[in-house]
């Protein structure tokens, strides 16, 4: 049974076409296959770009990317000591990355033995777009999800509001 999240917000946004909201996205989280390209840029490389990858769909937060480590630069990331556990993907590693001397410490994370429902994201790897240079979503940038724990893509054509922001640590 989804999980009711409690203290919605007053002031959701209503979509409009080609828009969604991110209080239509399900709980627990879904994931959908992505065939439009995705870029993340860090110290001027292009450090994974993919037309391959997944997004996660999960109330309250914008979409998160997946990137087939195929497609990532494995070179330029260094794995971490932090660990964190989802209740729904299990738990995940945590890398930093670096390019010459720019150092990002876990700016991205994998999932190297998911949960049931969630093993086609098996050490697919996901980037804070606030701790790179850039993510694209086409040819769209987007912007971070606020907040330091949550790594959501905004783009132009996702509403919120958004878990992360102010007041929205009990949503």
């Amino acid at each position: 049974m989804p999980e009711l999240i409690s203290e919605q917000p007053t002031k959701i946004q209503i979509p409009k076409r080609g828009q969604e909201s991110v209080w239509s996205y399900p709980r627990p989280p879904r994931l959908e296959r992505v065939s439009q390209q995705i870029r993340v840029e860090f110290g001027g490389l292009v450090l994974a770009e993919t037309t391959q990858g997944y997004r996660l769909l999960e109330t309250a937060s914008p979409p998160v990317y997946y990137f087939p480590p195929m497609d990532v630069r494995l070179a330029y990331l260094m794995l971490s000591v932090k660990e964190t556990v989802c209740r729904w993907r299990g738990i995940a590693r945590y890398w930093s990355l670096r390019v010459q001397k720019r150092v990002a410490l876990d700016a991205a994370w994998c999932y190297p033995h998911p949960r049931e429902g969630y093993e086609v994201i098996s050490d697919y790897f996901a980037f804070y777009p606030g701790k790179v240079d850039a993510c694209y979503v086409g040819k769209q940038k987007v912007k971070p999800q606020p907040g330091d724990f949550y790594g959501g893509w905004i783009t132009s054509h996702i509403l919120g509001p958004f878990k992360g922001e102010a007041g929205t640590e009990f949503w």
